[in-house]
């Protein structure tokens, strides 16, 4: 198990055992976490308490280490072995993720049982051998692709990924006033809606965004997203009870590089930016369970664990294939405990944790989608409303220069008389960009500069708004 973060920080000589003292009696008298309450007294900054948290997993020294059995590396060595035909330690370690020393240990394991053989040698060294598969090692390859064709890292066990989660938490971030304003600053939010998002994302609880469409609510979460910086480790794959599910995946995971100065480390774990993980309409039941793959016989990940100690955005919320009420009574356990509980295609239920930032994004008033009990779970709802005259101005100037446009007072008074005012129309916060698209695009086919005039914004909203 991995020690808590007080007792590495001594251990490590960033704190001492009385400031640690001092920071907890503080944290039972004032509540918090641990590291706001060492920062508040001033024993460390936000620096060195993020640098804490991303110190990479330390390498394995010996097979015990890794969690796994040396018999299990080795039937993942074979598979690896039947791809790779003729091959040395130093590509199974690219590909296996493990140490060449614990991998020799699985390589000779192989040899004794004659399913692997030395082909040749450079040097006299154990590093410079060429090994290939046998007949014997073909066919139990074979076999053992029959039961799962999982060929990649080595995974790590659950108990291992259980504290790596807990040590990354997504609630041990600190949240500044700047920050807040210098992330926003792209968009035209009210002073009031920032001066409470601020406090709501330094307590990592979950956000309730509702109001009228296009009106910014993704837009606000997905800023949020850069509110947090750095990264975390994150398991290429996951075992449990035997079973292998994969969690890192490409299209929502960003790899970054490790800076660890050359030094070894467990490469089973990957750096990614901090999850982001989005989903729309397709979001149902069965995408927050394990997929079990019957052809390649593992799972994949649920979005919830692939966005642990991250953001998990669930966009325009109700208007999913699934009754909404279905899908927040499967959310219960996880916004209270913090936990959740996945099954495995043989009934076996085990417990992961679950560690969201979860963001709630509707045009449907809260009252209509969902009942007074969930309303109360959900610590922070904020409602984005239609932009003031002074703002939506705001905005379509920030559009015109954003696309290199010259913004026109003139011509916007004109778009607010002719059009917003005569035929009552509420603005909204996407109707600059969507109407300076349609003049860019008609500048664009018919070859000259796009300009705001009069007749172009005529033209735009002719094409944008529906007459009835």
């Amino acid at each position: 198990m991995k020690k808590p973060l007080g007792e590495r920080l001594v251990e490590e000589g960033v704190i001492s055992q009385q400031q640690l003292d001092g920071a907890l009696q503080r944290q039972r008298l004032r509540g918090g976490r641990l590291g706001h309450n060492l920062c508040a007294l001033g024993y460390l900054d936000q620096k060195k308490l993020q640098a804490s948290f991303r110190k990479p997993p330390e390498c394995p020294q010996t097979v015990e280490d890794t969690g796994l059995d040396l018999f299990f590396i080795a039937d993942l060595v074979l598979k690896h072995t039947l791809f790779l035909g003729e091959f040395t330690l130093a590509e199974l370690v690219d590909r296996v993720k493990l140490p060449s020393h614990i991998l020799d240990l699985a390589v000779e394991e192989l040899r004794k049982e004659h399913f692997v053989k030395v082909k040749g040698a450079s040097l006299y060294s154990k590093s410079s051998y060429q090994y290939c598969i046998t007949e014997p090692g073909i066919r139990r390859a074979s076999a053992l692709l029959d039961v799962s064709r999982y060929v990649g890292p080595a995974p790590v066990t659950l108990e291992d990924y259980r504290d790596m989660v807990d040590l990354q938490t997504v609630r041990s971030l600190l949240v500044s006033q700047e920050r807040v304003h210098h992330v926003f600053s792209h968009l035209v939010v009210s002073d009031r809606l920032l001066r409470k998002l601020g406090p709501a994302l330094s307590s990592g609880k979950e956000i309730f965004l509702y109001g009228p469409p296009g009106n910014g609510k993704t837009s606000i979460a997905e800023a949020i997203a850069e509110l947090f910086p750095g990264g975390i480790y994150m398991p290429h794959a996951l075992l449990v009870r035997g079973e292998i599910i994969n969690i890192y995946d490409p299209v929502n995971h960003t790899a970054m590089d490790v800076q660890n100065g050359g030094g070894a480390y467990d490469e089973r774990w990957l750096l990614v930016r901090r999850p982001v993980v989005i989903a729309g309409g397709e979001l149902t039941l069965r995408t927050l369970d394990l997929d079990f793959n019957p052809i390649t016989k593992y799972y994949e990940a649920p979005l919830q664990i692939k966005a642990n100690n991250g953001i998990f955005i669930i966009d325009d919320f109700g208007r999913q294939q699934v009754d909404p009420q279905l899908l927040l009574n499967r959310w219960m356990v996880p916004l209270d405990r913090r936990i959740d509980f996945l099954t495995l295609h043989t009934g076996m239920k085990f417990e992961v944790p679950f560690d969201n930032l979860v963001i709630f994004s509707t045009n449907i008033e809260p009252q209509q989608l969902v009942d007074e009990a969930f309303l109360r779970r959900i610590h922070y709802k904020f409602k984005v409303d239609y932009p003031t005259r002074e703002q939506f101005e705001d905005i379509f100037r920030q559009v015109c220069q954003l696309n290199g446009m010259a913004f026109d007072k003139t011509v916007f008074g004109y778009l607010m008389k002719e059009f917003y005012g005569r035929l009552d129309i509420r603005y909204s916060a996407c109707h600059p960009q969507d109407l300076v698209e349609h003049i860019l695009a008609d500048a664009s086919y018919h070859g000259y500069p796009p300009v705001l005039t009069e007749e172009t914004i005529t033209s735009a909203w002719e094409d944008y708004f529906v007459r009835i």
